[in-house]
């Protein structure tokens, strides 16, 4: 036996002992309203597939059509010989839909936010990132070496004080935040946020990843809801896209420089030109006529739910498609999950580091393929276990 396997034999126990060890389930059906787990058939309410069309037939053809063209991989980093006329007509779709100079394709919205952090912000800045931002935030900010202030979960005031503190001693100052929080649903305060920036002359980077496709014109996001413009807006092509990727919105001298300078974009071998390709169909359905049908479908599931969560007792807005049902303990969200996969749903418990100690949830996703029936299964199900 290994050093190494001796070391995660100990953790593993230790995750299992606490509740915490998790494991992966593949599935056997395309991504939907309902999916095959094994030999189970449930509907699916865990998946950040918002406007269902992960598995789109549209998309799916569009991505045969783009690896018969243009092959498997792109073989290379952009920057090397992996920019591809598929990635560059994505990039122009997306600027276009977001109503920017540019955009600049990343494999990830990890990849995104721990390559741009770092670049706009180092030493001798400041970083003010809100308490409950994603961890790739997180992880973007400690990247960057520059000084971290962490303020009050969607309070501006809080993070105005901050700002105020430091703006004699920072060379910079970067307001970070995600617009919808992935684990409470919750929205930032981004008019308010966006004229603190301006005031003191501080860049904003908002985290579009829950609310590009979902909220505002044209699902162009709760930026555009909110009628402001940041620095930058990070949003990912994996969640109301139905596809895989990330991208920045912005100005073209920023997109440059992030290509000259974000490393998980340099370093990486790029996007297979044959997702780019699916990703603009993806990306034209999300933004036209059919978008906004779907968006007004997933409003509508997410509003019946609301309602049905403050039948049961439980405190809830339809802010965006995420409802939090926090119990607490690992073994209460375990159990209360295993209960609601027995009557044929997936609902995951969400449990420590991903959420703080004692906040350990079920994780409601709802999404425009839910029917109505299948919203009121679940909410007669959740009735039996709180």
């Amino acid at each position: 036996m290994t050093v190494a396997d001796q070391l995660a034999r100990a953790e593993l126990l230790s995750l299992d002992s606490r509740g915490l060890l998790r494991s992966l389930e593949p599935l056997r059906s395309p991504p939907g309203a309902e999916i095959s787990l094994g030999e189970e058939r449930l509907t699916n309410f865990s998946a950040n597939d918002y406007l269902g069309l992960a598995a789109d037939p549209r998309i799916a053809a569009a991505l045969a059509e783009g690896a018969l063209r243009w092959g498997a991989g792109a073989g290379a980093s952009r920057l090397v010989c992996g920019d591809f006329l598929p990635h560059r007509a994505l990039e122009q779709e997306l600027a276009q839909f977001e109503q920017t100079e540019a955009a600049l394709l990343f494999n990830s919205g990890y990849a995104a936010n721990t390559g741009v952090l770092p670049v706009l912000a180092g030493p001798g800045d400041l970083i003010l990132s809100d308490e409950l931002n994603h961890a790739s935030l997180i992880d973007g900010c400690r990247l960057s070496r520059a000084r971290v202030e962490v303020y009050r979960h969607a309070d501006a005031g809080d993070c105005a004080e901050a700002v105020t503190r430091a703006r004699a001693h920072a060379r910079r100052i970067l307001v970070v935040t995600d617009s919808v929080f992935s684990m409470d649903g919750d929205r930032a305060p981004l008019k308010d946020l966006a004229s603190l920036c301006a005031q003191h002359g501080a860049m904003l980077y908002v985290d579009e990843a829950h609310a590009t496709g979902v909220l505002g014109p044209r699902g162009r996001g709760l930026c555009a809801e909110a009628g402001i413009e940041p620095d930058l807006r990070m949003a990912t092509l994996s969640k109301a896209a139905g596809v895989a990727g990330a991208y920045i919105a912005a100005s073209r001298s920023v997109c440059d420089w992030l290509l000259n300078r974000a490393r998980p974009f340099i370093y990486s071998t790029a996007l297979p030109p044959a997702l780019a390709h699916a990703a603009l169909t993806a990306v034209r359905l999300l933004a036209g006529s059919e978008g906004d049908e779907r968006r007004a479908r997933l409003h509508r599931n997410a509003g019946r739910f609301c309602d049905g969560l403050r039948k049961l007792g439980l405190e809830a807005a339809a802010q965006s498609a995420i409802f939090p049902v926090v119990l607490g303990s690992p073994e209460r969200a375990l159990a209360a999950a295993t209960h609601l996969r027995k009557r044929g749903m997936l609902v995951k418990a969400i449990r420590p580091p991903t959420v703080p100690e004692g906040k350990s949830r079920l994780r409601f996703a709802l999404s425009a393929a839910h029917s109505d029936a299948q919203v009121n299964q679940v909410l007669s199900a959740l009735g039996e276990v709180i």
